[in-house]
């Protein structure tokens, strides 16, 4: 009896939220303009926004002086062979560690292993700096 009422109450609650979703219709939510779809793509009855997009793109052209002004200030970020060699992106160090693996043996036959170096590098992965990130290298 104290499981069911609970239950009950979660069951009335769940039908009211599903006719309180289903009392609306599409058309109030979404009201349609007068015109469709197709109007819209081939831009029939709006000239004005046809001259907003025009002003737009106008605005976002630059004249060619402009572009001859800001040449040196992306010189440092072309391809040259002078840049190349240079480096623009640096490797960051990643250390190394050494380590000595002692004569031993091995496996289950006990096969004797020679001593041997080997080296890991404490980063995963190679890092590099951003544009002068790096002053000291120069």
């Amino acid at each position: 009896m104290k499981k069911t009422l609970p239950l009950c109450l979660a069951w009335i609650s769940v039908l009211c939220w599903s006719l309180a979703g289903c009392s609306t219709d599409k058309d109030t939510l979404l009201p349609h303009g007068e015109q469709t779809m197709l109007d819209i793509w081939n831009g029939a009855g709006s000239q004005g926004t046809q001259q907003q997009l025009l002003d737009a793109r106008q605005q976002l052209r630059r004249p060619l002086a402009q572009a001859k002004l800001s040449a040196p200030l992306q010189e440092p970020y072309t391809r040259s062979a002078a840049n190349e060699i240079r480096n623009l992106f640096p490797r960051l160090p990643n250390p190394d560690l050494l380590l000595y693996v002692y004569p031993h043996l091995s496996g289950t036959e006990q096969a004797p292993i020679p001593g041997y170096s080997t080296v890991f590098p404490f980063y995963q992965r190679v890092q590099y700096a951003l544009p002068g990130e790096r002053l000291e290298d120069l």
